[in-house]
């Protein structure tokens, strides 16, 4: 049996990243769909404690695995970008705004759930502390931001999702594929991949 490959190669993504980018994805439709289904419950319902302290604790899960994704895409090559220019260009971007959105979410979430000093509990595994607390309205003003960035990260994984069908079903390219079958050889990606495309 062949072992599929863990990096990424000028062909294709390997195990490792698809991976990541798949569990990514699962992470993010979970905390909105919990996000979305917690802010209605009153005092009285059973999941009115517990659907929070999941969504906090993975919100923190997701920010740990966003500075994992981080870390490998730094150090793979990446796969030879198809499309034309401006949609790689636009690709690169989409992908930067991806992070940065995620990032955001995750530290105005734990804005949210620090502002009265305590620490939020990861599934009673460990800790993140409270550093920035104790100010005027941060509860709300945090709640606020987060909502809406939540919202905006969800456009932009519509306009993703959109995007890599575009390629699939028009262009008949193999951006979608390469991101659910790894795909090995020893060709050197071009100087201009990382710059491209991200994963």
């Amino acid at each position: 049996m062949t072992v599929p490959p863990l990096a990424n190669s000028a062909r294709g993504y390997g195990l490792v990243a698809i991976l990541l980018h798949w569990v990514m994805a699962v992470f993010l439709l979970v905390l909105f769909a919990l996000g979305l289904y917690m802010v209605d419950l009153d005092y009285t319902h059973p999941w009115y404690r517990t659907a929070p302290h999941i969504h906090r604790s993975l919100g923190v899960l997701a920010f740990l695995l966003l500075a994992v994704r981080w870390g490998w895409r730094l150090a793979n090559p990446l796969p030879v970008p198809a499309g034309r220019p401006w949609e790689r260009r636009a690709a690169l971007w989409v992908h930067r705004l991806f992070y940065l959105l995620v990032a955001a979410v995750a530290v105005s979430g734990w804005l949210i759930s620090t502002a009265d000093g305590r620490p939020v509990s990861v599934f009673g595994w460990f800790e993140v502390p409270a550093v920035f607390y104790g100010h005027e309205n941060q509860e709300d003003t945090a709640g606020w931001i987060h909502r809406w960035l939540a919202w905006g990260l969800m456009a932009l994984a519509g306009l993703h999702a959109a995007a890599a069908l575009k390629h699939h079903l028009v262009d008949r390219d193999a951006t979608l594929r390469r991101m659910l079958v790894p795909a090995g050889g020893t060709h050197p990606p071009s100087s201009t991949t990382r710059e491209d495309e991200m994963p």
